[in-house]
């Protein structure tokens, strides 16, 4: 792994450490735990959060955690996925396969198997399959956000070694301050980032490969785009938007915060925020739009 990987992992697990601590399941929430979904069973495992008091099937959001692809797990999304179910979800938290070890298309493999493992399952889980949703952040707001291109352009979809379920996309998806088109500066956290996540550590056909922005089209999801003050890649958010906008897709862009509350990347998976909790609020009001 890179310098820049190693120190990235160590960072981000003190902040999230911090950020979770005394969290609990919430009363309300039942949950299935450690649920594998694909062949491997250290990296394809999964949980399923419902609200207790809900009967039936219910909408599903899938998300996919963020990480520099270096970094991530199903546990350290928990809080903030059960967070979105007590909004009448059923949330699926899943961990995928990181770099460096699993290199890109890994991760997009991977999030390919859960979709397919949510529709093979309903019955078991209450999940109402005509209504599945998404969310993403960071590096997994790029994974989703490319999966999307995949499911929607079968020009695209034949470069990568699995195939997405018949006919399927999810119904809408948001999209948390991501990286929407890879640049080549070399300062940039993202590039260095690059040479654990991609084979060729990021030639400009790779760059151009993994980037959203450049395989948009207008059978993309409806989408929920949002940044916040303080986040490092925040200047990506509103021309991404616009992209869709531009194609004709429903897309919104949001930002939370001011110079008087700097939020900061991924603020929302902070459930003590109240700028989370209305970030979510919002993502999951746009989400039964839908419906």
């Amino acid at each position: 792994m890179s310098i820049t990987g190693r120190i990235f992992r160590i960072l981000c697990k003190r902040s999230d450490k911090k950020r979770d601590a005394g969290l609990t399941t919430p009363a309300d929430i039942r949950r299935f735990d450690d649920i594998q979904y694909g062949p491997d069973p250290k990296w394809n495992v999964l949980d399923v959060y419902r609200p207790k008091a809900a009967a039936g099937k219910l909408p599903v959001i899938v998300s996919v955690h963020g990480g520099g692809w270096v970094y991530g797990d199903k546990e350290l999304y928990q809080y903030y996925c059960m967070s979105l179910a007590q909004h009448g979800f059923a949330v699926v938290n899943f961990t995928y396969r990181l770099a460096p070890k699993h290199k890109y298309p890994a991760p997009l493999g991977d999030t390919n198997r859960v979709f397919t493992w949510v529709l093979d399952h309903a019955d078991e889980y209450g999940f109402d399959t005509g209504s599945v949703f998404a969310v993403g952040d960071s590096a997994g707001a790029q994974i989703l956000g490319l999966y999307c291109c995949v499911c929607t352009d079968a020009s695209l979809a034949v470069r990568f070694p699995f195939t997405p379920p018949a006919s399927f996309r999810p119904k809408a998806v948001a999209l948390n301050c991501g990286t929407y088109r890879i640049g080549s500066d070399k300062k940039s956290l993202t590039m260095n980032l690059m040479s654990d996540f991609l084979p060729g550590k990021g030639t400009p056909d790779e760059l151009r490969e993994i980037s959203v922005t450049d395989h948009v089209n207008e059978a993309f999801p409806p989408a929920f785009i949002m940044t916040a003050e303080g986040d490092f890649l925040a200047a990506e958010a509103q021309p991404f938007a616009e992209k869709l906008q531009s194609l004709g897709v429903p897309a919104e862009y949001h930002y939370y915060g001011d110079k008087d509350h700097v939020l900061g990347h991924v603020f929302h998976c902070n459930i003590r925020l109240p700028e989370a909790a209305l970030c979510n609020r919002e993502e999951c009001e746009f989400f039964l739009r839908f419906v």
